[in-house]
């Protein structure tokens, strides 16, 4: 449910290259469970990318301020 600010994309380029990094050393080492739960922490950060950029185009909308009617109703 987090929201990424889309100022942190660097930030996530970062981390996944950290990931890769760590997964390869998992791969090499064979440990399979290390390796299964980058590979899920991987796709986790992608999804969550694509969710910020699909964000970044899209424009907010203006709500208004709620205002007082003249006639005193809400």
């Amino acid at each position: 449910m987090l929201t990424i600010n889309p100022k942190m994309l660097p930030r996530l380029d970062e981390i996944e290259d950290d990931l890769l990094s760590r997964r390869d050393r998992a791969a090499d080492e064979r440990w399979l469970g290390e390796v299964e739960g980058l590979d899920l922490t991987l796709t986790f950060l992608q999804q969550k990318r694509e969710q910020t950029q699909r964000l970044t185009r899209i424009a907010p909308v203006n709500l208004g301020m709620p205002g007082i009617r003249p006639d005193g109703r809400s």
